[in-house]
C-alpha cells in the first residue's frame, strides 16, 4: 500500500488479485485497484466504509484533489473507497493491445464478457472481506454504478449496510430495445430544448454535417456528441463548440476538428462502446439495439438531431468491429438481477431519480424502486444526470439522511 496527502485528506492505494472468471476461482487472475480516501483529522478513526461505484461502463473512478465535489460530504461520515472497476483505470485495463493478445475475435469476446456488473460486484465482495472482514459497507452508485448496486443487492446483500443510488435505477426486466424506445424521445426533447435556447445552432450544425466529408469524422459520430445534452452544462458546451466551427465558409477549422476528435475518442475507455448495450442484456442478444430502434423514430433521420448515450456499429473503433459484432450477437448473457430476492430486500436503499434524466428512464426507475423492498426514492428536476457531481454534496447529503430515516 502507498499513502500520500492532499489538502484535508489522506489517500491510500490498494491492489487486489481477483479471478477473471468468478465461476473459475482457481483460473486466470486479474488486478483490481482501489483508492482509499479519508479526512486527515480522522485518518486513525474506525470509520465505516463507503464504496463508490463509478458511472460508465468503462470509466475509472475519480482522481480526487482534496475534498472536491461530493467527497467533502462523504468524508464527514465515511472512509471512502474509489474503485477502478475491472478493465478500467489501473484495474487490468482493457486496451487494444490486451484484447488482441487474447487471440481471435471469438476469444476476445469471451474475455470481454467477464467485465460486466456481475463480475464487478463479485470483485467488490472479495475486496470488502479483505478490508473489513464480515463488516458490511455502504455503497454509492452513480449511473451505471447504480446498476451495479442493484446487482449487488441481488447477489450479495449480506455485504451491504445501506445503498445510495443517483441516476442509476435500471429496469429489472427491460431489454436494450425497451431502454432505447424510452430514451430516444427524451433525447429528442433535449435537442428541442437546446435549439430553443440557441436557435442559430440549427443552421450551424447542418452546415457542419455537410462539411464533414473527408475529415475522417462521420456524421453519425459527430451527432453522438449529443451525449453532452444530458448533463447540467452540456447544452452550453455544445453551443460553444459549434459556434466557431468554421475557418472559412464550408471549411471546418483544425481546432474544431481536433476538439471533436478528442471528445469522440474512446481509446482510454473501449469498454464503454463494447459493453454499453450489454449493461441491459439478460439472456438474448442486444443485436445493436440503439441502431435498430432509431429507425422507429423518423425525426432522427434529420442530421441536425444529436443522439445521446447510444453506440452504433459505425462509431466503434474499427480495431474492435468484429468483436463488437460478436458481443452484440451473444445470446447467453447471465441475469444481472434477482427480482425475487430484491422484493424481500431489507437493506436500506435511497435513490435520487432525476425527472428529466436523458440517460436513465424515470418511469423504469420508479418501477424498479417499487420492486425493491425497503427502497425510498427522491424524484427531482432540480438536477440533471450529473447531480451528484454538481450539487456540492447536497444530493449525497439527502441520500444519507434518507437511508438513516431522517427525511
Amino acid at each position: 500500500m502507498t499513502s500520500f496527502h492532499h489538502p484535508g485528506t489522506v489517500l491510500t492505494d490498494h491492489t487486489f488479485e481477483v479471478p477473471l472468471d468468478h465461476q473459475d476461482p482457481a483460473g486466470e487472475r486479474i488486478t483490481v485497484f482501489a483508492r482509499e480516501v479519508v479526512a486527515s483529522r480522522q485518518a486513525g478513526d474506525d470509520l465505516p466504509w463507503l464504496l463508490f461505484l463509478q458511472g460508465g461502463p468503462g470509466h475509472g473512478a475519480p482522481r480526487p484533489i482534496g475534498r472536491d465535489a461530493w467527497l467533502d460530504r462523504a468524508l464527514q461520515d465515511f472512509r471512502v473507497l474509489l474503485l477502478d472497476q475491472r478493465g478500467t483505470g489501473r484495474s487490468t485495463r482493457v486496451t487494444r493491445q490486451r484484447v488482441r493478445a487474447r487471440g481471435n475475435p471469438r476469444r476476445q469476446a469471451e474475455y470481454l464478457a467477464h467485465f460486466r456488473a456481475d463480475a464487478i460486484v463479485r470483485d467488490a465482495e472479495l475486496i470488502r472481506r479483505q478490508l473489513g472482514g464480515d463488516r458490511p459497507w455502504s455503497v454509492l452508485g452513480q449511473s451505471f454504478g447504480g446498476f451495479c448496486a442493484v446487482t449487488y443487492l441481488s447477489f450479495a446483500p449480506e455485504g451491504l449496510r445501506d445503498v445510495m443510488i443517483t441516476g442509476g435505477l435500471p429496469g429489472l426486466h427491460a431489454t436494450a430495445d425497451d431502454v432505447y424506445r424510452a430514451t430516444y424521445p427524451r433525447v429528442a426533447a433535449k435537442n428541442d430544448a437546446h435549439y430553443a435556447r440557441y436557435p442559430g445552432d440549427v443552421q450551424k450544425v447542418r452546415a457542419i454535417t455537410e462539411a464533414l466529408a473527408n475529415t475522417g469524422i462521420t456524421v453519425e459520430a459527430f451527432r453522438s456528441l449529443g451525449l453532452a445534452l444530458g448533463s447540467s452544462t452540456g447544452s452550453h458546451e455544445l453551443h460553444y463548440l459549434v459556434e466557431d466551427a468554421f475557418e472559412a465558409p464550408g471549411v471546418l477549422s483544425d481546432a474544431f476538428l481536433a476538439e471533436v476528435r478528442h471528445r469522440l475518442d474512446l481509446t482510454g475507455a473501449p469498454l464503454y462502446a463494447l459493453l454499453h448495450e450489454a449493461c441491459y442484456a439478460q439472456g438474448g442478444p442486444t443485436a445493436w439495439a440503439a441502431h435498430r430502434v432509431r429507425d422507429e423514430f423518423p425525426r432522427f433521420q434529420d442530421p441536425v438531431l444529436f443522439t445521446g448515450e447510444m453506440i452504433y456499429p459505425g462509431t466503434v473503433d474499427p480495431a474492435f468491429a468484429e468483436v463488437a459484432d460478436l458481443l452484440a450477437a451473444k445470446a447467453d448473457w447471465p441475469a444481472l438481477y434477482d427480482p425475487q430476492r430484491l422484493r424481500t430486500n431489507t437493506v436500506p436503499v435511497a435513490a435520487a431519480v432525476y425527472h428529466d434524466d436523458m440517460y436513465v428512464d424515470r418511469e423504469l426507475s420508479e418501477q424498479t424502486a417499487s420492486s425493491i423492498g425497503n427502497t425510498r426514492i427522491w424524484v427531482t428536476n432540480e438536477y440533471e444526470h450529473d447531480g451528484l457531481r454538481v450539487s456540492r454534496g447536497a444530493v449525497l447529503d439527502r441520500l444519507i439522511r434518507m437511508t438513516g430515516g431522517e427525511v
